[in-house]
């Protein structure tokens, strides 16, 4: 072996030592480079999915909640691949099952959203918190044939989730890449959306649809974990979805509604609020909870009475007019008892009376409800609910439901007829008899005990019952008077008559019969010029002139019948045409009524005067008690 091989086999050799001493300092390079470049992978994977992180198995143990990254050091890093290749999940049932994942079928988060279809509504799915971030009514079309939408701020939607006060609501979740972006509901089908962290701990939100349903159904899971409360919130609002006058009104309560309303087995409230609200927070339990506008609401219904409690505040947004509440935040909280799920029906409600009914729970009382201290809540909400009945079964006969309200007037006029007959009837009786009383009063104006019998005395003559004039009077109005207040709030609320012409310029009941939208009257026509309460003026005016004909006091009788027009204007220019409508049958059947009733009073009111002209009337002497002295 020559010097060269030699000094070329030491050279091998003492490269081979270098080689194995050094390797594990390269190596622990190697790695940390490596983990270096997983980090700042981690970190852009993280930061794109909201940078919340869920606890590892060790913070489980130690009590730790769902936390923002950063806020707890001692969770395990984040993986991310785990992170950025999320568990996906089918809308088969065969598939549902997001826990059973094949890891071939695994694909990058990517913001996405999923637009489902029903008969009833479209809505859309954002897998940005796994939310709804808009609803769109199939049932509520306007005179051009455009759905509304029924959120006001679509980014923040509906339904977003926190859990241990992690907020989950602009997190990425992962869903089947194989569920089309537009989906139009044939069967029955479930979307479901997963989070997951570097520990497989998961949170699985799950939407179920059918193609006739009314409701979304809702499901959210935790896997691995356990979390002691959530807070569910609808921070989007609710959007009105009719169009309302822009000019000044006192009658803007009239056109607007927006409530929080929610049914805490006590009662079904609804409430306007000016400032951030808690509800249910010491007694009560609540059944549903969620928002109304005008022909829709939306509410959240557990599958029991749950311990929750409901915390809503206005909603900041820019408004088109200063009448509108605008809407609300609303957020629904309690513990998790320890349960691994959260689940609920979230109802898409149109106010159509039927069909809320008939769900039960009180939910036609977000249409119209009363005062719970005198039953109202009860009775009078049956009186509404009887009153539509009626008027559909009319319409059902003849499909007008301006016909509809014609013959609901005749038939109340005809149910209070025997009452107003009795009380014009005593009227009139009491007209003939006239001037007898004008003739006590003076006779015994000085003697008030002595007048008293006298007029007693000429009552029983003429077999006359003085109470009947004032209980015949009142009867009528007072039966009227609920179903008059009854067909405001079914007018004004109910679906069944939006959009539902009449004859001629009245194309809808539910609102006023403006004819010109370039004329109007401050607050008391502020959409536009209408006709029918102008017709109600007159109508009112010849009415109140032929019930005020007994009234004794020029002044006050002048009074009346200017004031009775006066207010009766200023409340139908707001009215739903469907109501003032009533009120001018009302005011032409009782005109009517009243001019048959009687015909023949003049002539016999002239034959009582010619009469008592030969009466010769002495005035009782007056007697002054002379001062004692």
């Amino acid at each position: 072996m020559n010097k060269n091989t030699l000094i070329g086999g030491a050279l091998l050799l003492g490269l081979l030592v270098w080689s194995m001493v050094m390797s594990p300092d390269r190596n622990k390079d190697e790695a940390t480079a490596k983990a270096k470049a997983e980090s700042s992978i981690s970190k852009e994977a993280n930061d794109s999915n909201g940078g919340l992180t869920l606890p590892s198995e060790d913070s489980l143990k130690a009590g730790s909640a769902i936390v923002l990254n950063g806020k707890t050091p001692e969770l395990a890093p984040l993986n991310s691949k785990q992170l950025a290749e999320a568990t996906l999940s089918t809308a088969d049932s065969t598939l549902s099952d997001s826990t059973k994942v094949d890891s071939a079928q695994k694909t990058a988060i990517l913001p996405r959203k999923i637009k489902v279809e029903t008969d009833n509504f479209i809505v859309t799915l954002d897998n940005r918190g796994a939310k709804i971030s808009s609803i769109i009514v199939k049932t509520l079309a306007d005179s051009a044939g455009v759905f509304p939408e029924i959120i006001e701020d679509t980014l923040q939607g509906a339904l977003g989730i926190k859990l241990d006060k992690a907020d989950l609501s602009t997190q990425l979740f992962a869903v089947d890449a194989n569920i089309p972006n537009i989906i139009k509901v044939e069967n029955d089908i479930k979307i479901v959306f997963t989070f997951s962290d570097a520990n497989n701990n998961k949170v699985i939100r799950e939407y179920s649809f059918t193609k006739k349903g009314i409701s979304v159904g809702h499901v959210t899971r935790v896997m691995g974990f356990q979390p002691n409360d959530y807070e569910l919130s609808w921070n989007g609002g609710m959007r009105e979805t009719e169009r309302f006058p822009k000019g000044k009104s006192f009658g803007g309560a009239s056109y607007y509604f927006s409530e929080v309303t929610f049914n805490n087995t006590y009662s079904v409230e609804r409430q306007v609020i000016k400032e951030k609200t808690k509800f249910n927070a010491s007694e009560g339990k609540l059944l549903w909870a969620g928002m109304r506008r005008k022909y829709i609401a939306a509410v959240v219904k557990f599958p029991e009475p749950t311990e929750a409690s409901l915390r809503a505040e206005p909603l900041q947004y820019e408004k088109t007019d200063d009448k509108d509440p605008g809407t609300y935040k609303i957020v629904l909280s309690d513990y998790m008892r320890d349960t691994d799920s959260l689940a609920f029906d979230f109802m898409i409600l149109p106010l159509e009376w039927k069909e809320v009914s008939s769900l039960g729970n009180g939910f036609e009382k977000i249409i119209v409800s009363g005062w719970t201290w005198c039953g109202a809540d009860v009775w009078f909400v049956a009186i509404c609910g009887f009153l539509l009945s009626l008027l559909k079964i009319f319409y059902g006969f003849i499909p007008n439901y301006g016909v509809a309200i014609i013959l609901l007037t005749i038939l109340v006029k005809l149910i209070t007829t025997p009452l107003t007959v009795k009380q014009l009837r005593s009227t009139k009786e009491m007209s003939k008899i006239k001037p007898e009383i004008d003739a006590i009063n003076i006779k015994y104006r000085a003697e008030p005990q002595k007048k008293q019998a006298a007029i007693m005395e000429l009552y029983s003559k003429h077999n006359i019952n003085p109470m009947a004039s004032c209980t015949g009077g009142c009867l009528p109005m007072l039966i009227q008077m609920p179903i008059f207040f009854g067909l405001f709030m079914v007018f004004g609320r109910a679906i069944e008559l939006r959009g539902m012409p009449f004859i001629g310029w009245i194309s809808d009941l539910s609102r006023s019969d403006v004819i010109f939208h370039g004329f109007s009257i401050p607050y008391l026509m502020p959409d536009g010029l209408a006709i029918l309460p102008i017709v109600m003026v007159f109508t009112t005016y010849f009415q109140t002139k032929q019930s005020m004909v007994a009234m004794t006091d020029p002044a006050q009788r002048k009074m009346m019948t200017i004031m009775m027009p006066a207010m009766m204007f200023f409340f139908s220019a707001v009215m739903p045409s469907g109501l003032v409508l009533y009120w001018i049958i009302s005011n032409l059947w009782g005109i009517g009524q009243y001019a048959i009733i009687n015909r023949n009073k003049a002539a016999t009111t002239n034959a009582a005067l010619s009469d008592d002209k030969s009466t010769k009337i002495q005035d009782a002497k007056i007697v002054k008690r002379s001062k004692k002295k």
